[in-house]
């Protein structure tokens, strides 16, 4: 499990929740410094002054981080990242299921946190993790295909929530030892596309309001 909370940076306040799984709590680094939410919030700190706070645990399904949700202080924040799916995937959890729970994390966190912006990350390409053995591999990533489709077609009329898929190539530099989860490259990876969407999208919220 790893949680926390912290502030860093100067300027325009932004209030960051990362919630999800294993790569979300940085399984597969060291520390939080060298995982998604320590490069994340490093990369955010340039342009604003960020309050992040992150609720993560291994193993998590999306039944367990609406669960979570429902536990967390009703705080207003700015920004929701969102990493969840592997455990779905290896759970079958079921396409009409996973489609409703995706639904309602949006509900949650739209209603009672009022964020302005969430981005769910794909479920990763399980079929290319060096660690699973075929036929499980291709099995696996029919499930992965399924559920991110899935995931595309609740979200698709939201305005206020992306997707972000991270490139992931079968590098090796960029996964863990342990064949499954990211390594430190990996999640630099991510955290540049979810910095980039994440400047992007405050920057038109302030050009709107001004």
């Amino acid at each position: 499990m790893a949680r926390g909370r912290g502030r860093s940076g100067q300027g325009q306040t932004l209030k960051l929740l990362i919630l999800g799984d294993s790569a979300a709590a940085g399984v597969g680094v060291l520390n939080q410094q060298e995982a998604l939410s320590g490069q994340l919030v490093e990369r955010l700190s340039s342009s604003f002054n960020v309050h992040w706070t992150l609720h993560a645990k291994t193993g998590d399904t999306s039944v367990h981080l609406l669960e979570k949700l429902e536990h967390l202080p009703r705080e207003p924040i700015d920004v929701a990242v969102i990493s969840i799916g592997v455990n779905d995937v290896t759970s079958m959890t079921r396409r009409a299921q996973w489609r409703l729970n995706i639904c309602a994390m949006v509900n949650r966190l739209s209603n009672d946190f009022a964020c302005q912006k969430i981005y769910f990350t794909t479920v990763p390409p399980m079929h290319e993790f060096p660690a699973l053995p075929n036929p499980l591999r291709w099995w696996l990533g029919l499930r992965v295909r399924m559920l991110n489709d899935a995931m595309a077609a609740e979200i698709q009329n939201e305005p206020n929530v992306d997707i972000v898929k991270v490139a992931y190539n079968g590098d090796e530099n960029e996964i863990a030892s342990d064949g499954f989860h990211p390594g430190w490259r990996g999640y630099s990876l991510w955290a540049e596309s979810l910095g980039a969407l994440i400047k992007r999208d405050m920057n038109k919220t302030d050009g709107a309001a001004g």
